[in-house]
């Protein structure tokens, strides 16, 4: 028999509820913390659940930034800082292809300078010392770190492409580790695949690094050459939504006369014939479709017979520094939109009252502090 007092507790509370109004609706004085997600999100005790985790998440991946907190483009350009040493140029690059990838950008390009030893970097000397490995980048003391220098891939470089290749590989070695997550304190396996080089002497590779989670791997392709644009567009069609990156490509930022045929919009026989004998134009109109756009770059050339190096990430402008004369820094001297030519650098180091080298050097000029 049902208890009485169970019946009447019962028609008590409905009573209360029809009188007093008690609704299930959220009260319109409550703050909602995820207004942004839908009803039909999954939830767990009012917290949305993540996604699962990237190489590019936030610990504080919920705490979105608001726009109006966004730096703009002066204020990076003024932040942006020239890297003195191999560490802060990994850092540097490295972060770029974070806060790329956080854009939904995960087709990169990135241009680097290289370790080198200080006592090989001048022109005229016969023998040069084998490239910077791994070990003998990283097992180096912080002083010994000290004779590293920097240099511009260029032809200023005087041990040919392999021995450029020796030093790129490290350099993104140490990038990529810095792009992935550590599980357990253990970072990804890296594996090196040169099977993308036919001839084995042209200088090219293909990193792959193995994290716990696959979708967290990431592409690297070093110093790849305009005959690697099949495998790349193949590497990137698989790869989906994960990171691939493009690291020194051995096709230059300026163009010739035959890049400029080749990369005409209607290509007819010229511009594919250009294309044949070394023009870009068709590489860069597959990685143009492919979604490619530079990261970071950082450049070099001599201006006024001293050095000259420009830097710029994906959303800053380009920003020219021009090296003291005690060689122990890089000073800004100005900025551009597009990319600064030898005339614009000229022109900046002018405005800035910096004369020749040799001026300065023999005291008939001020020196480069």
């Amino acid at each position: 028999m049902i208890n009485s007092n169970l019946i009447k507790g019962a028609v008590f509370i409905a009573l209360c509820s029809s009188t007093l109004g008690f609704t299930t609706h959220t009260p319109t004085n409550v703050k909602v913390l995820s207004s942004s997600v839908s009803s039909s999100s999954p939830t767990t005790f009012g917290v949305q659940k993540k996604k699962s985790s990237s190489i590019f998440s936030s610990s504080t991946e919920n705490d979105a930034v608001s726009s109006e907190n966004k730096k703009t483009k002066e204020e990076i350009n003024d932040d942006i800082t020239f890297p003195l040493s191999f560490d802060e140029m990994v850092s540097q690059a490295s972060q770029a292809s974070v806060d790329c990838m956080a854009t939904g950008q995960n087709r990169q390009i990135v241009r680097i300078l290289l370790p080198r030893d200080n006592q090989s970097g001048n022109l005229g000397q016969y023998f040069e010392r084998e490239a910077l490995t791994d070990d003998s980048i990283f097992s180096r003391s912080s002083s010994a770190k000290q004779n590293i220098i920097l240099v511009p891939p260029d032809e200023t470089w005087q041990g040919g492409i392999m021995q450029l290749y020796r030093s790129c590989v490290p350099t993104c070695r140490e990038i990529l580790r810095k792009c992935s997550q550590d599980v357990g304190g253990i970072p990804p396996k890296i594996i090196e695949d040169r099977s993308i080089d036919e001839s084995g002497v042209d200088g090219c590779g293909l990193l792959l690094t193995q994290s716990a989670e696959p979708q967290n791997d990431i592409s690297c392709f070093v110093q790849p050459t305009q005959e690697n644009t099949e495998v790349i567009e193949r590497i990137s069609e698989q790869a989906k939504s994960r990171l691939v990156m493009l690291v020194n490509p051995q096709w230059r930022n300026v163009d010739d006369g035959l890049d400029t045929i080749s990369k005409s919009e209607n290509q007819g026989f010229l511009g594919k014939f250009a294309s044949f004998l070394g023009g870009k134009g068709a590489t860069l109109q597959t990685l143009d479709r492919l979604g490619y756009s530079n990261a970071y770059t950082v450049e070099g050339y001599v201006c006024k017979g001293g050095n000259i190096r420009l830097l710029k990430r994906f959303d800053s402008d380009w920003i020219v520094f021009a090296e003291n004369d005690a060689m122990t820094d890089f000073i800004k001297v100005g900025t551009s939109v597009e990319r600064p030519t030898y005339q614009d650098c000229d022109e900046m180091l002018d405005k800035m009252g910096i004369s020749l080298k040799y001026a300065r050097d023999v005291g008939l000029a001020p020196k480069l502090e």
